[in-house]
């Protein structure tokens, strides 16, 4: 038998091997399995099993196919259909099979190769003989390593030489027979958790026995009243005895101390929340009846809920899904950030008690394995997580929603390239599950998919109890200048607002999305402007931290005291950040309670949700951050929102920056005016004529989608038509630039039918990042079958005349052009 195995590797491809007789009875689709693949070891996923060679198309003479090493599972790890969705993603997004499967399962699971270099009685004797030498080669120092430790982990070696100098060493010293070199696997990273318990074996007294003292009696009836094992630590806290009582006990025969596994559980904390009831409006009882309609149907349907903000769609995320629980499927729930988990985890338990699971990134990889291991096992039959949510091993799904559709966080920026909603979508789709995208603002694809009749459109335009929309009011900066004769942050009117705001108990947000105190150092004498040495961007000021900080390769330098170029002392802070916004602030208002909300200050696990329940708890009455407070949260005393600008947005040179614009004030807008008291919005601009500011104020999505779609049309971009974006990227210009213009030939050379648009090469916005030029090749079209097979064509010449594809890097449907 023979396995069709992908590797977790940048190959568009897959590898035969041959299945030794002890694993074929088990080896089946969804396994892992170690394989050789040139000169190292690696785990594999098994995708199809072959009972011939002719049934694997490899029947090449000559051609060697190599025996599979291990099989590590009995039963597969990765179901049929997430192999299926997994397939879909690798040819549609162009990304490796292999690192699309690795990507889907938790990190930490897969056991790794490690190469292990054991010493010789030859290797010891030149050790011997080179003792008492004080200048001593490379390989001699390797060997001596090696010699000590009698088997040394090769990895080790590579820390004391470059890791291309220790190889070759190791090869050297086996070829001389001084070393021999073997493969072992190491065990998965993460381990199941372990604790010791106490399970009660004897009630009553032991007859003949020493009669118990007070202590153990205490033991004995607290583990007698639980009837369940009780941890050897907490049964020592509850009964206030130490460690020796239990074990006294132990040894006489009336408890049992052992080891058990202990899920690590993320949202424990949540256990006995009651949940919200509500009674639904006409038009959200509306909206969920078709929904279940559809969820009894048992088969795919796709709705696009579009409800302004405060409308309620949440309720009938929950409503939906409880339906498809009572009918015994399970149901996925995804959104856009790590950050807004835990407000949708709260409710979700309270609904549905422990059988919710939560899969993102930012959980312990030992959390994460626990409750991908629950859902796969069907404890958990509701799942919430992020982008990579959209893998959780539920069986029998029967609902997905998409929460706030729209944002660009779905999109995956590594390997593989995919779109979180497009492939929940898919997925939907090959298992016969209803799928519900929700916003306020959707996306310019999803409300046009929903105008041509791809999606149900559901509509909410109204808030829960009627509550209006907040009143926006724009403020044109311009006149602020003319009027003060110099730039100022805030206008009379926030400054005004903000104090009546706190007069009256109410809070605030303050919106800027660009962190950090200053935007960049300027010299006033020379010009001069402090840069990163590795990208094409301005270093940030951060205060706090007293550095010029790179936001895309995290390189930092000193505040300098003089300007680098030509020493004069003229150093120039230019543009405000938040960090800058909130000291300001904290001066003007001093008996106001401000805080700041940016990935700057929710580094450490757990802050992001404190500061949410600190702000929430009317513990800060002005809450300062970056586009992270406009998203999902439920503020009811929250009265005034106030956006200091949205310029440098407006400006990015990218066809979706009015679209990302309208849907961030749109967004932020909908935070302001949730409880009783009426919500408004100051927007500050020095662009107040430009349409996204202008329907944005009117919080009209309809006008501005109309707007915004003939643009598209006219311009042939999105959705109406595909996008491919090539980067290429290297460290030296010249090969960068000319594997672009390659590249380019190619795909016009290979599109046979003359259906593509191909743009570029040209340099990307930001032409140089983490060391790397970079340039930019862009592929238009109506038709992604031809785009793809030129594309394949193109890539396969270009390897021909020896170009490394590493340094192209291909992404369907881009989100963002920069």
């Amino acid at each position: 038998m023979f396995a069709e195995i992908a590797i977790p590797l940048n190959v568009h491809q897959t590898f035969t091997y041959r299945l030794p007789a002890s694993f074929a009875a088990s080896a089946r689709p969804g396994c892992r399995v170690l394989v050789p693949f040139g000169k190292q070891l690696l785990t594999g996923y098994v995708v199809d099993i072959h009972q011939t060679i002719e049934e694997t198309g490899q029947q090449d003479e000559g051609f060697e196919i190599k025996d599979v090493e291990e099989l590590f599972d009995t039963e597969p790890l990765v179901t049929r259909e997430l192999l299926d969705l997994t397939k879909w993603i690798a040819d549609y997004y162009y990304a490796p099979w292999g690192e699309t499967i690795k990507s889907s399962l938790p990190a930490g699971i897969n056991a790794e190769a490690e190469t292990i270099l054991s010493i010789t009685n030859e290797g010891r004797a030149v050790i011997s003989a080179s003792s008492g030498k004080h200048a001593q080669s490379a390989k001699t120092q390797a060997l001596a390593m090696i010699a000590e430790s009698g088997m040394l982990n090769a990895a080790a070696l590579a820390k004391e030489f470059n890791k291309n100098r220790a190889s070759a060493i190791a090869r050297e010293l086996e070829r001389v027979g001084h070393i021999t070199i073997t493969r072992q696997m190491q065990s998965a990273q993460v381990k199941p958790k372990r604790q010791q318990a106490v399970r009660l074996i004897q009630r009553a007294p032991i007859e003949g026995a020493k009669p118990l003292n007070e202590q153990q009696e205490r033991v004995i009836k607290i583990l007698f009243d639980s009837a369940e094992p009780i941890a050897f630590a907490q049964l020592a806290e509850i009964a206030g005895v130490s460690a020796s009582v239990i074990r006294t006990l132990e040894k006489r025969g009336y408890v049992e101390v052992f080891m058990r596994e202990v899920r690590r559980d993320p949202l424990a904390h949540l256990k006995h929340i009651k949940p919200d009831e509500m009674e639904l409006t006409a038009k959200q009882q509306l909206a969920l009846d078709q929904i279940v309609e559809k969820l009894n149907e048992n088969s795919y349907a796709a709705f696009l809920l579009h409800g302004v903000t405060g409308s309620g769609k949440t309720e009938i995320y929950i409503r939906a899904m409880r339906a498809t629980v009572e009918k015994g499927k399970s149901a996925l729930m995804l959104v856009p950030e790590i950050s807004l988990t835990p407000m949708f985890a709260r409710r979700l338990r309270a609904h549905f008690g422990d059988a919710v699971a939560i899969l993102h990134s930012s959980l312990s990889e030992g959390e994460r394995l626990d409750e991908w291991n629950r859902i796969r096992q069907g404890e958990a039959r509701v799942c919430i997580g992020a982008r990579s949510g959209v893998f959780a091993p539920l069986e029998n799904i029967g609902l997905i929603v998409v929460d706030e559709e729209h944002e660009a966080s779905y999109k995956q920026d590594e390997t593989p390239r995919y779109h979180g909603r497009d492939t929940a979508i898919m997925r939907a789709h090959q298992a016969n599950a209803v799928i519900i995208l929700g916003s306020a603002t959707p996306s310019m694809e999803s409300f046009h998919n929903a105008h041509t009749g791809k999606y149900t459109y559901l509509k909410l335009d109204e808030r829960i109890g009627k509550r209006p929309l907040a009143e926006v009011r724009i403020v044109d900066m311009r006149q602020v200048f003319e009027k003060y004769g110099k730039q100022q942050i805030f206008s009379d009117e926030v400054k005004s607002e903000i104090a009546e705001n706190h007069a009256r108990g109410e809070q605030t947000l303050v919106l800027l999305n660009r962190r950090g105190y200053s935007s960049f150092l300027l010299c006033r004498a020379c010009g001069y402007r402090a840069s990163c040495p590795n990208c094409s961007v301005a270093l940030t000021y951060h205060k706090f931290d007293a550095r010029l900080i790179c936001h895309y390769c995290g390189h930092q330098e000193r505040i300098p005291r003089a300007c680098q170029q030509c020493e004069g002392p003229f150093i120039y802070y230019v543009g405000e950040g938040t960090e800058q916004i909130e000291m300001l602030l904290k001066e003007m208002y001093p008996e106001l309670r401000v805080s700041r909300l940016d990935r700057d200050t929710t580094r450490r696990r757990g802050s992001f949700e404190k500061l949410i329940n600190e702000f929430a708890s009317g513990a800060i009455d002005l809450m300062v951050g970056t586009q992270m407070i406009a998203k999902g949260h439920d503020f009811h005393n929250v009265t005034l929102v106030c956006v200091i600008s949205v310029d440098a947005g407006l400006g990015m040179p990218d066809f979706r920056a009015s679209e990302r614009a309208f849907q961030l004030l749109t967004q932020v807008a909908g935070r302001a005016g949730r409880g009783e008291k009426p919500g408004r919005v100051i927007i500050q601009s020095y662009h107040t004529e430009n349409y996204a500011l202008e329907f944005a104020r009117e919080q009209n999505y309809e006008k501005f989608y109309d707007h915004e779609i003939n643009f598209r049309r006219n311009m042939h971009y999105p959705p109406f038509v595909a996008l491919i974006n090539a980067l290429i990227k290297h460290q030296d210009f010249a090969k960068a630039a000319f594997a672009a213009s390659e590249l380019a030939r190619l795909l016009k050379e290979a599109d046979k039918e003359n259906v593509l648009k191909v743009l570029g090469p040209a340099p990307a916005p930001l032409s140089r990042l983490k060391g790397e030029h970079r340039m930019q090749v862009l592929i238009k079209t109506r038709y992604r079958r031809q785009a793809r097979e030129a594309l394949d064509a193109a890539m396969a010449e270009l390897k021909a005349i020896g170009q490394d594809l590493k340094m192209i890097t291909v992404e369907v449907d881009p989100v963002n052009l920069m």
